[in-house]
């Protein structure tokens, strides 16, 4: 028997429930794989909390979770690629908290053997996105890049890939994170008030990663940013809407893209906090916090 993670309605943290199930053969096409690391990803607790369900409608009860990595321990016909005990990545949109699953062959990649398992969880939707949101805006050498919420998942990869290619880096965060962001080679700065003074005592910025979305972010970038073409967000809201700045558009090559990248150790992640898959619910819990330095993890 496995174990699997469901709700079968939409709200709180509590609406989660644990329960055993049987996970047969894999089908045609398909690779049963068993989960050693499941990243969590606010998005999992906007879905659960029926956020997205006018835009993306789930027949409930549904499974969350995005991403994971574990090792193939069954092959369906007709699969060629992978083999039983392969080390993989799992990406998708719902289905990620469960022991194990069978999926389609086709969203699975290879797990390199230098990237441990919470790692490789972490990089399809963090560092996916990261390397997205920094090609968009055309990040090069001699660029100064603002990123908003610089200590999260995202923000994380979006300092390290950005400084790879030869950007300075002006990260936002809370005081408590800012040995932390000097530590992947960014420029803290508090956000909030002050934000656009502290942000110029620093120098002019030529581009804006926005990980956090509202008011406050977007004004900043307004405010700072003379050129909002190469301006990006994360975060699409009303307020990005209203002054023109662009959502992140999911470049093709992306999950390759930061595979290679963490292998090559450009891409690394803190683990914040790791929680049994039983206790998913605290997980979702401390990342409402919206204070997550890097990234949670769930061990089935």
């Amino acid at each position: 028997m496995s174990v699997k993670i469901y709700f079968e309605e939409y709200g709180s943290p509590t609406v989660l429930v644990q329960a055993e199930e049987t996970v047969g053969e894999p089908g045609a096409g398909e690779v049963r794989i068993v989960n050693r690391a499941i990243s969590v990803n606010p998005v999992d607790w906007k879905v659960v909390a029926g956020y997205l369900k006018d835009f993306v409608p789930l027949q409930l009860p549904a499974v969350p979770g995005n991403e994971t990595a574990g090792v193939v321990d069954a092959v369906g016909s007709g699969v060629d690629g992978f083999a039983v005990g392969d080390e993989v990545i799992w990406s998708g949109f719902t289905g990620g908290y469960r022991a194990q699953a069978n999926v389609p062959a086709s969203s699975l990649i290879a797990k390199p053997a230098a990237v441990d398992f919470e790692q490789a969880a972490s990089l399809p939707v963090a560092a996916g996105t990261a390397y997205s949101a920094v090609h968009q805006v055309g990040v090069r050498e001699g660029d100064t890049v603002l990123v908003h919420a610089a200590a999260g998942g995202v923000g994380t990869a979006t300092v390290q890939i950005a400084k790879a290619l030869g950007a300075r880096v002006i990260g936002t965060a809370s005081p408590a994170n800012h040995d932390y962001l000097r530590s992947i080679g960014a420029e803290p700065v508090t956000y909030g008030d002050g934000l656009v003074d502290a942000v110029k005592a620093l120098g002019t910025i030529s581009a804006s990663i926005d990980n956090v979305g509202g008011a406050a972010s977007v004004a900043a970038t307004v405010a700072l940013l003379p050129d909002l073409s190469r301006a990006v967000t994360a975060v699409a809201d009303e307020h990005a809407a209203a002054a023109g700045i662009a959502a992140v558009a999911a470049s093709e090559d992306r999950l390759a893209a930061v595979v290679k990248l963490a292998e090559q150790g450009v891409v690394r992640f803190e683990i914040q906090d790791r929680f049994p898959l039983a206790e998913a619910a605290k997980a979702f819990e401390l990342s409402l916090t919206g204070h997550v330095r890097g990234k949670i993890i769930l061990v089935p």
